[in-house]
C-alpha cells in the first residue's frame, strides 16, 4: 500500500470514529438525571426507546476530540504543543460542554503557555497528573487514523494523553482505547489484543476481566464488574466501554444501547464504544432520525 493510500485510509477511518464517537456521547448524554430520572432512564434503555428530545448536544468528549483530529488533519501525527493549544482554544470556546474539574484548571493556563503543558499537565491533582478518563474518551479515531501501523499508535495515544493526563492510568487508558479502535478498523477487535498491547496498570487488568467475561453478560452486571465510569478514572471506565464495543464489533447501534444500559458516565462511557466501533462500521447503518438529532460536528468534519 504506498504512503499516499494509507494516509487516506487512515484518515477515512478517522472521520468515521469521531462521527461515532460524537453520536454515542450525544446519545449517552440523554441518560443523566439532569434530563430523565434514574427510573425513566433505566426502563426507557431497557425497551430501547430512543431519546425523545429534538437535539442532541454532544460534550466535552467530542469537543477534544474535534482538537485532536484538526492537529492530526494538520501535521499527520500528534504535535504536543499544538493540540495542548487545540484543547485550550476549544475550551475558552465553550467551557460549558462538561469539561471536569481538572481540564478547568489545566487548559485556561495553555490558552496562555502551551508551551508549559508539561509542567501543567504533572501539577494537576497534587503533583500526580490526571488519572481520569479524559485521555481515553476522544482518542479512538486516533487509533483509526494510525490503524495500518501497531506500534505508532501506541506511541501517538502516549503523546497525545500525555498533554493533559500525566498519570500512567490516564495515559493506560488512552493507548487501550485507541488499540481497540485501530483493531476494529481492520476488523480484528479483540479484547485480548488490547490487553497485549496496554502498559501494565489497573486498565490492564480490568481489561483482563473484561476478556473472560463472556458476551452472554448482562450488560447492567458487566458494568458492575467492570466499572461505570462513575469514578470517572480510567480503569473504571474503558474496560467496560471496549467489552462492549467488542461484545457488538459489527453493529453501532446495538453498542451504545448495550454501553447504556452500564449507566454511570454513560457519555464517556457511549463515546468510547462508539468511535472505536464506529472505525469499521461507520454511521451509515445508525437510524436516520439518530444522526438528525444529534447536534452537527463543525467544518470539514460535520456530515451536514
Amino acid at each position: 500500500m504506498s504512503s499516499d493510500h494509507a494516509d487516506d485510509a487512515g484518515r477515512a477511518a478517522a472521520r468515521r470514529s469521531l462521527e461515532g464517537l460524537a453520536l454515542g456521547d450525544a446519545f449517552g448524554e440523554r441518560w443523566f438525571p439532569l434530563f430523565r430520572d434514574p427510573r425513566q432512564a433505566y426502563e426507557e434503555v431497557r425497551a430501547r426507546r430512543m431519546p425523545e428530545e429534538a437535539d442532541w448536544h454532544w460534550t466535552d468528549d467530542t469537543a477534544m476530540a474535534l482538537g485532536l483530529v484538526r492537529v492530526l488533519d494538520q501535521y499527520g501525527e500528534v504535535r504536543q504543543r499544538d493540540l495542548a493549544l487545540a484543547f485550550a482554544l476549544g475550551h475558552d470556546a465553550d467551557p460549558a460542554r462538561g469539561y471536569g474539574h481538572g481540564m478547568h484548571q489545566l487548559l485556561p493556563r495553555l490558552v496562555r503557555e502551551p508551551d508549559r503543558w508539561p509542567e501543567f499537565s504533572r501539577e494537576l491533582f497534587g503533583g500526580e497528573g490526571s488519572l481520569g478518563n479524559g485521555a481515553a474518551m476522544r482518542v479512538a479515531p486516533l487509533g483509526a487514523w494510525f490503524h495500518a501501523d501497531p506500534a505508532r499508535v501506541v506511541e501517538q495515544a502516549v503523546r497525545s494523553a500525555e498533554v493533559t493526563h500525566a498519570h500512567p492510568e490516564g495515559i493506560a487508558g488512552a493507548v487501550a482505547v485507541a488499540v481497540a479502535a485501530a483493531l476494529s478498523a481492520t476488523g480484528r477487535l479483540g479484547l485480548a489484543e488490547v490487553v497485549a498491547q496496554t502498559p501494565d496498570s489497573a486498565t490492564r487488568d480490568g481489561l483482563a476481566r473484561a476478556a473472560e467475561l463472556p458476551f452472554t453478560t448482562e450488560p447492567w452486571k458487566a458494568s458492575d464488574l467492570l466499572g461505570n465510569g462513575q469514578r470517572i478514572r480510567a480503569d473504571d471506565t474503558v474496560p467496560f466501554a471496549v467489552w462492549s464495543a467488542a461484545r457488538h464489533p459489527d453493529d453501532l447501534v446495538a453498542a451504545l444501547w448495550t454501553t447504556a444500559e452500564g449507566f454511570g458516565d454513560v457519555d464517556t462511557t457511549c463515546a468510547i464504544t462508539g468511535g472505536i466501533v464506529a472505525a469499521r462500521t461507520g454511521v451509515d447503518a445508525v437510524p436516520a432520525p439518530w444522526l438528525e438529532r444529534r447536534e452537527p460536528l463543525p467544518g470539514p468534519a460535520g456530515r451536514r
